[in-house]
Parts: structure tokens; C-alpha cells; sequence
């Protein structure tokens, strides 16, 4: 499941990845971030990997099309979370999602908003 995130505002957007993602999340997500796009242009994304535990192989090809689709419009991604592995898809993000990419411990949610509304 992926949730909006209750601090976003504006063309600053953050979700949260709960559990396995699914194919059906890939769709919500993408057409929340078509209406914002639309309205805002450019985006900042937060992405709150915390409490997500895998993605189910069915969603591994629209993930790949949303940052397809998106890339261009995503002025920075925030990943948060806590683990190693998170960092690396940080480093991986960035060619395939957004022009800008940085991680951000759990810890430190606060500092990844304030860098994507700096």
C-alpha cells in the first residue's frame, strides 16, 4: 500500500510504502502525481520506505514506467528510511527518477522535507 503523506503541500509531496507494493499502487500513485504535475509542473517527492518490506514482481514494470513518465518532472526525490539497501536505490534513483536524490534516515524525516522545499 502506498499512502500520501499528511505534510505535503504545494508541489512537495510525500508517500509512504507499506507492506509489498503492488501493481494497483503503481497506479494510484502515478495518477496522483499526473493531477499534481499538471497543476504544479515540477515536483519534489518524498518517498518513506520505513515500513515497506518488498515489491511484488508484478509492479517491477510500472515502477520502471513511473519513473519514466515522471522523470522529468521530479526536481528531487527524498528516500527515508533506515536500512543499506535504501541508500543504493537512493544512488539508482537518480538517473531513473528525478534530477536531484538524496537519503535520509528515519530519524532525520524533518531535514528531508526541508531539503525538497529548499
Amino acid at each position: 500500500m502506498i499512502e500520501k503523506k499528511g505534510e505535503s503541500s504545494g508541489n512537495v509531496v510525500g508517500y509512504k510504502a507499506i507492506g509489498t507494493i503492488t501493481a494497483s499502487d503503481y497506479q494510484q500513485l502515478g495518477s496522483e502525481v499526473k493531477a499534481l504535475v499538471e497543476k504544479e509542473g515540477s515536483i519534489r517527492l518524498l518517498i518513506d520506505l520505513c515500513e515497506f518490506k518488498w515489491e511484488k514482481m508484478e509492479a517491477w514494470l510500472p515502477d520502471l514506467k513511473f519513473g519514466s513518465e515522471f522523470r522529468h518532472e521530479i526536481q528531487k526525490i527524498a528516500i527515508v528510511g533506515d536500512l543499506t539497501w535504501e541508500k543504493w536505490i537512493t544512488h539508482l534513483s537518480k538517473p531513473f527518477f528525478a534530477h536531484d536524490a538524496k537519503f535520509f534516515h528515519h530519524a532525520d524525516m524533518d531535514k528531508a522535507w526541508a531539503w525538497l522545499r529548499e
